[in-house]
């Protein structure tokens, strides 16, 4: 005999074969699961109180203060006051100089190219102290010039004065320079050859262009 036996009934709810609610794999999560609907706003992103979102701060130009502007220096007369004490202490080594290179007869031996360094010195004094000042270069090439001239002369009275006193007699340099200096003057003119007028002008150019330089650096 056989007998018909219905199939169990599974409870309400519970057939793993009855289909699933689309959308989700694993069917509806309970209610306050963490894994239920997605954060509005991520996790790191910080929450304002008031619901709007923070702005980025405005850029302050106060806050940063503005760039140091060099400063150029422009003293005309600490130039001047540093240009003459160069010039005169440049002229005394010249005159030593042609005093050195002196032959025992009295007979000098110019040293030109001593010319270009007194102009030289002037010039990078002048512009090192004075600054950029449009009138410096200029009066650079007086003091230029006359260190230069005041230097052969007063090597001149240098040379005139030893070869004196080897003869015996005594005739100082002041007395040269103080009472004797028209004829020192002559005596440096009648040798004003176009070699002496060539290095006198590059001392002039070389005292002009370092005084610009160096006042514009």
């Amino acid at each position: 005999m056989s007998a018909n036996f219905p199939p169990p009934q599974q409870p309400s709810g519970q057939n793993p074969f009855a289909p699933k609610p689309p959308g989700s794999p694993y069917g509806q999560p309970p209610a306050g699961s963490p894994y239920g609907q997605p954060q509005n706003q991520p996790q790191n992103q910080p929450q304002n109180p008031y619901g709007a979102p923070q702005a980025a701060p405005a850029f302050n130009p106060n806050a940063y203060p503005p760039p140091a502007v060099a400063q150029h220096r422009d003293n005309v007369g600490l130039g001047i006051v540093a240009g003459v004490v160069v010039a005169i202490v440049a002229a005394l080594a010249y005159g030593g100089l042609l005093r050195a290179m002196a032959k025992s007869d009295g007979t000098t031996v110019e040293f030109r190219y001593a010319a270009l360094a007194v102009g030289a010195l002037i010039g990078v004094a002048m512009g090192k102290v004075g600054g950029r000042n449009l009138a410096l270069p200029f009066v650079a090439i007086v003091l230029a010039l006359l260190s230069v001239m005041f230097g052969e002369i007063f090597g001149g009275a240098l040379v005139i004065s030893h070869y004196i006193s080897q003869q015996g007699g005594d005739l100082s340099v002041s007395q040269l320079l103080f009472h004797h200096f028209g004829t020192l003057f002559k005596a440096w003119k009648s040798d004003f050859g176009a070699m002496r007028v060539f290095f006198l002008i590059f001392a002039a150019l070389a005292a002009f262009g370092l005084a610009k330089r160096m006042g514009e650096s």
